[in-house]
């Protein structure tokens, strides 16, 4: 191979490893609910930041964030928010404390639903999960758009569980009414056997407890615990991502087999379906655990069809 050949090869591949570097992933964010979100964004230690920590979105809106390839950090969903008699921007759940709509390096008080992200991690891949380990306070849904690798499979917790939510967890309306969130049982009671902490820090010794069966049960594919890595972490190269707020909650395993879902678990526990009406001031756990659908079967058929209409415009 001559000189000029192999220089001008170098150059190529030198090319193609900047541009692999620098290509930035998307994040499409929507909101499904039927009420304003205002999600947020907490970027981790040694990584790059984002151009936005925090925004408004309206229902049925989306909004698109240009992400760093090689970025880690999470996401989250903020309600009922609005300024306080000191002019303050706070929020009832997922409130960042920063006092304003940017987050500005700030993470979600807990309970909070999060979207888990490291792009361009070990092997190139991105690792992605939904975790409810700091509790739960919105459905979430993320779906792989392109990528390789991996499974790229979707995830998330599409069930909405602050009414569902045991008594002993449920963080109710400042000013009464419905819950706004679900704590984990680690928040609500600090015991490092819930916690994953002290004597229990070790995989090991702290196992699934039975609130984060409650979270696990409802949602199969979510973290639940600490070291609930094997059947919540998913990972793919070279994707965007979609994340959805309040997404339809009934899907089926034919419908993510189309798209090449390769994940073992369902997204949804259909026993665990929970209706608002049934379960107005909250539920012990225990019923919780045996919950069966009512849901009629015309119902779920047409909730099948508008959720495969609304991953196809994605």
């Amino acid at each position: 191979m001559d000189r000029r050949h192999l220089s001008s090869t170098f150059v190529l591949l030198l090319f193609i490893s900047f541009f692999s570097e620098v290509n930035p992933a998307s994040f499409k964010i929507v909101n499904k609910c039927r009420h304003t979100i205002w999600p947020g964004f907490l970027s981790g230690a040694n990584t790059a930041h984002l151009t936005t920590t925090g925004f408004v979105l309206k229902p049925g809106k989306s909004r698109t964030v240009t992400i760093p390839k090689s970025w880690s950090g999470r996401l989250w969903g903020r309600t009922l928010c609005g300024v306080d008699s000191s002019r303050k921007f706070v929020c009832q759940s997922g409130d960042c404390g920063s006092g304003q709509i940017e987050c500005s390096g700030n993470g979600a008080k807990p309970p909070a639903t999060l979207a888990e992200f490291t792009l361009n991690g070990a092997g190139g891949l991105d690792f992605y999960d939904v975790s409810l380990v700091d509790g739960y306070n919105l459905p979430m849904l993320i779906v792989v758009k392109g990528g390789k690798g991996g499974n790229c499979s979707a995830t998330g917790c599409l069930l909405d569980l602050n009414g569902a939510c045991p008594s002993e967890l449920r963080v109710a309306r400042q000013n009464g009414g419905g819950g706004v969130g679900c704590r984990s049982a680690c928040e609500a009671f600090g015991d490092p056997e819930y916690c994953c902490s002290g004597a229990f820090g070790t995989p090991d010794v702290c196992r699934p407890s039975r609130y984060s069966l409650f979270f696990k049960h409802a949602c199969p594919r979510a973290y639940s615990y600490a070291y609930d890595d094997t059947t919540s972490t998913y990972t793919c190269a070279g994707a965007d991502y979609v994340i959805m707020f309040c997404p339809p909650p009934y899907t089926s395993q034919k419908v993510f087999g189309a798209r090449k879902d390769g994940a073992l678990l369902p997204l949804v526990n259909k026993s665990m379906i929970y209706i608002s009406s049934l379960h107005a001031n909250g539920a012990s756990l225990s019923g919780l655990l045996q919950l069966q659908s009512t849901v009629p079967a015309a119902s779920f058929t047409m909730a099948i069809f508008l959720f495969w209409q609304l991953i196809l415009t994605l």
